[in-house]
C-alpha cells in the first residue's frame, strides 16, 4: 500500500512539471501583447526549454543514480519551482528564453527519477501500473494549467500566473522530504539490483560504474531512444503547439482556451492509467513480459495517425480527435518509459531513463523548429499534422526491430559480448 502512495507522490510532481511548462503556452496571447513573438520566436521558447531538457534529462539520469532518489527529486524540484517563479521578471523575448531554458535544465531530471522510485518500489507485474499512475500526472497538469491560467489572468496581470506556479512547487517540496524513504526490502527483480539505492554510487564498492558510452553500445538502449525521439517530436508539437493553433487557426480566445483545452489532457490520463493497467493486467494473465508490452504499445500508436484530420474537421470533432491522440499518447508514454525497468538493472535504470529522455526531448526540438519554420512560410497546419501523425507507427516499428525480446539483461554480459564484435 505504501508503494501507491509513493506513485502518487511522484505523479503529484509531475502534475506540477507539466502545468509549469505549459502556463507560457496558454498565456502566449496575454504575453503577446506587452512582448511581441513570431511563430519562429514562440518555437525558439520551446526549443530553449527543450534544449536544457534534454541535457538535464540525460544528465539528471546520472544525478538519481548518484544522489538517489530522495535528494534528488528535493534539488530538481527547488530548481525548477524558482526557475518558473523567474518567468515572471521577464521584459523582453531574451529573458523569456532564458528563463525556459533555466526551466527545461530543473524539469529534465523529473522523469528519469521517478522511473527511479518505480523501481525501487514495484515488481515487474506492478511497475506498468504505477508508472500509468505517475505519467497520469501529466495529465493533471495539462488539466489544471488551462483554467488556473485562465481565472489567474481574469484578476492579475500574467506575470502571477508564474508566481502562483512557482510557489506550488516549492510546497510540494516541503511534502515530499517529509514523507518519501527507500524501502528497506525492493522489489522482486534480479539478484543483482538488490542494492539500497540512497547510497551515492561512489561507495558502491559491489556494483560496476557504466558509462553512457558503454550503454550506447546496447542495442536495446538506441532503440528506446529512437523511439522515443520520434514520438516525443509529436508529443511536444501538441504539447506546445495546441493552444496556439486554437488560437491562431480557429479563433479561440483565452477563456475558450481555458473552457475546452483541458478536454484532451484528461482523455491523456485516461490513457495513462489504462495502458499501463492493461499490460499489466496481461502480465497477471501470464502473457509473456514481451507481448504484454508490445501489444500495448502497438494498439496505442495505431490512434495516432487520426491527428491528421484536425485540421479539416469541424472543431468539436478536432477537440475529440486531440484527445484520442493525447489518451494515445500518454498509453504509449508510460509503457515506454518502464522498458527500462524491464530490461536494465536497477543501477543503471535512471541514466538509460535520461537517455531515452534526452531523445525525446531532441526530437521535440527539431520538430518544433521545422513547425515554426513552416508555419512562417505559409504551408499551414495540414502538413505539420500529416507529418505528427505518422510518428508513433515508425517508432514502434523501431521498437520492434532494436528489442526482439523484453527480459533483464545481464548488463556486464552484454557490453563485453558487444565489445568484442
Amino acid at each position: 500500500m505504501r508503494g501507491w502512495r509513493i506513485a502518487i507522490l511522484v505523479s503529484v510532481a509531475i502534475a506540477i512539471s507539466y502545468l509549469d511548462r505549459q502556463t507560457l503556452p496558454i498565456a502566449i496571447s496575454a504575453i503577446g501583447q506587452e512582448i511581441p513573438l513570431s511563430n519562429q520566436q514562440f518555437s525558439v521558447l520551446q526549443s530553449a526549454f527543450l534544449v536544457s531538457y534534454a541535457l538535464m534529462y540525460a544528465a539528471g539520469g546520472k544525478l538519481s543514480d548518484a544522489l538517489g532518489t530522495r535528494r534528488s527529486f528535493i534539488v530538481i524540484m527547488l530548481f525548477w519551482s524558482l526557475a518558473c517563479a523567474g518567468h515572471a521578471l521577464a521584459v523582453n523575448f531574451a529573458m523569456l528564453a532564458v528563463s525556459r531554458l533555466l526551466l527545461g535544465m530543473g524539469e529534465g531530471g523529473g522523469f528519469p527519477t521517478a522511473t527511479r522510485a518505480v523501481a525501487e518500489w514495484f515488481p515487474v507485474a506492478q511497475s506498468a501500473t504505477a508508472m500509468g499512475i505517475i505519467n497520469a500526472g501529466t495529465a493533471v497538469g495539462g488539466v489544471v494549467a488551462a483554467p488556473l491560467v485562465a481565472i489567474i489572468l481574469s484578476f492579475m496581470g500574467w506575470r502571477w500566473i508564474f508566481v502562483i506556479t512557482g510557489c506550488i512547487g516549492l510546497a510540494w517540496t516541503a511534502w515530499w522530504s517529509h514523507s518519501y524513504f527507500t524501502p528497506a526490502l525492493p522489489p522482486e527483480r534480479e539478484s543483482s539490483d538488490q542494492v539500497d539505492a540512497e547510497i551515492p554510487a561512489a561507495s558502491r564498492k559491489s556494483q560496476p560504474e557504466i558509462r553512457w558510452i558503454e550503454l550506447l553500445r546496447v542495442r536495446e538502449c538506441w532503440g528506446l531512444v529512437g523511439a522515443k525521439f520520434l514520438s516525443d517530436a509529436a508529443w511536444y508539437f501538441y504539447l506546445f503547439w495546441m493552444p496556439k493553433y486554437l488560437y491562431d487557426a480557429r479563433g479561440f480566445n483565452i477563456k475558450a482556451v481555458g473552457t475546452f483545452a483541458w478536454i484532451p489532457y484528461a482523455a491523456a490520463g485516461v490513457g495513462c492509467l489504462l495502458g499501463g493497467w492493461f499490460s499489466s493486467y496481461l502480465v497477471r494473465r501470464e502473457f509473456s513480459v514481451g507481448v504484454a508490452r508490445k501489444l500495448a504499445l502497438g494498439l496505442s500508436a495505431g490512434a495516432m495517425p487520426l491527428i491528421i484530420l484536425v485540421p479539416h474537421v469541424a472543431v468539436s470533432w478536432a477537440i475529440v480527435i486531440f484527445s484520442l491522440a493525447y489518451f494515445g499518447q500518454q498509453s504509449w508514454s508510460t509503457l515506454v518509459m518502464v522498458l527500462p525497468t524491464d530490461l536494465f538493472p536497477r543501477y543503471v535504470v535512471g541514466s538509460v531513463a535520461g537517455l531515452v529522455g534526452f531523445g525525446g526531448a531532441m526530437g521535440g526540438i527539431a520538430f518544433g523548429q521545422l513547425v515554426g519554420y513552416l508555419l512562417d512560410r505559409g504551408f499551414g497546419y495540414g502538413l505539420v499534422f500529416t507529418l505528427a501523425g505518422m510518428f508513433h507507427l515508425t517508432a514502434f516499428l523501431v521498437i520492434l526491430l532494436a528489442i526482439p525480446s523484453i527480459q533483464p539483461m545481464n548488463l556486464e554480459r552484454r557490453l563485453n559480448y558487444e565489445g568484442a564484435r
